[in-house]
């Protein structure tokens, strides 16, 4: 069954999801950032408060994804506590400085993450090579990998999103995500055949997730003749 994921980055924003029909958010903070790791007491208060399924970003600041070991610490100690909290799955990825997959502070944190599932971000996008980091990501054992294409919005990357669905061959979940609304997220599905979505369903831009729109959204994907066959 398809599938919508909203970036949240506040209690309100998840109420909203959750209202509007979507079937897990992603918790955030720090919308300026593209998405930081919220605290303690926001990941405690938001799971007190919704019932759909809570996933938590790991990133413990802006900028690029390369991360050094005190860095690595906190993300390690994030993890718990958004376990302690009741997450349903992480979010998180990890680059060297050559853009390839930092596989070795990836399988630490995967393994502090055990046993919850955990989604690897669009830190992917910023990869040198694609089709290897894909299988580098299916290898570790993440569950899913979120991605606009190498894009600035998924509908741009619908190519690249089609040869990484193909070459996932149903080892890993594709999610497309970045500048999905309604009014694309039908040629999104179709184009790439994929099932799961993600997006801030937002009806103006930096006024945080909209519950109507968020409806849309479902409507959309929930009614795609697509999935029917």
């Amino acid at each position: 069954m398809p599938l919508l994921e909203i970036c949240t980055y506040s209690i309100a924003d998840c109420i909203e999801a959750q209202c509007g029909g979507a079937d897990r958010v992603e918790l955030c903070s720090s919308m300026a950032e593209n998405g930081l790791t919220p605290s303690y007491g926001t990941v405690l208060t938001v799971r007190r408060r919704i019932d759909i399924t809570m996933h938590v970003m790991i990133r413990p600041r802006g900028g690029n994804f390369v991360y050094s070991e005190p860095e690595t610490q906190i993300m390690l100690e994030d993890i718990r506590m958004a376990k302690r909290c009741g997450a349903n799955g992480l979010v998180f990825g990890c680059l060297t400085e050559d853009g390839s997959i930092d596989t070795n502070v990836c399988r630490r944190l995967l393994d502090e993450a055990n046993p919850l599932p955990v989604t690897f971000h669009r830190a992917f996008d910023e990869c040198s090579h694609p089709e290897q980091a894909l299988e580098e990501i299916i290898k570790m054992g993440f569950a899913r990998l979120l991605t606009s294409g190498q894009r600035p919005t998924a509908e741009e990357g619908i190519l690249l999103l089609q040869r990484l669905a193909a070459q996932s061959a149903n080892r890993i979940i594709i999610m497309p995500g970045g500048g999905i609304m309604p009014n694309n997220i039908t040629e999104i599905a179709i184009k790439t055949g994929t099932v799961e979505f993600h997006t801030s369903a937002q009806a103006i831009r930096g006024n945080g997730t909209d519950a109507a729109t968020v409806a849309k959204c479902v409507e959309k994907i929930k009614n795609i003749k697509f999935f029917d066959n």
